[in-house]
């Protein structure tokens, strides 16, 4: 069975750099990853996955609380990894969760888990709450 996978750090602690990492070494083995983020960050552009170290690369879907996610839209993925998801709707980590469960599609999902003031993101929390495996992300 395929997991929901949570890592969460503090900014700048490599999040989306270890996203990219891992995307490039699934497609070095010829595996095919889908990356994803949210609609709303648009820090980069509209659809950049970027790291501040300079890796970067378009997202391949952009997610919203409407985002289904379609079995043909799945054949042949080999896992999913989406950043910024801090800012993904309970209900779309609850969609992810399903691909994870259902479809059997790893689901690793990178962010912040609270705000400046110590508060739990909405995503986060739903991750948190659901994910199989949570890990905190630390830059050495």
């Amino acid at each position: 069975m395929a997991k929901l996978y949570f890592r969460y750090g503090a900014m700048m602690s490599a999040k989306t750099m270890n996203l990219l990492a891992i995307a490039h070494a699934y497609e070095m083995q010829s595996k095919k990853v889908l990356v994803m983020k949210p609609r709303l960050d648009t820090r980069f552009g509209s659809s950049a996955v970027q790291s501040r170290s300079g890796l970067s690369r378009e997202a391949d879907v952009l997610i919203t609380s409407e985002t289904e996610f379609p079995t043909d839209m799945l054949i042949g993925v080999s896992c999913i990894l989406v950043d910024e998801a801090q800012f993904l709707s309970p209900r779309a980590v609850e969609r992810l969760r399903n691909v994870a469960t259902m479809q059997g599609v790893p689901v690793m999902c990178f962010g912040l888990r609270t705000d400046f003031r110590s508060r739990l993101f909405p995503g986060s929390k739903r991750l948190m709450e659901l994910a199989d495996s949570i890990e905190e992300v630390f830059f050495l």
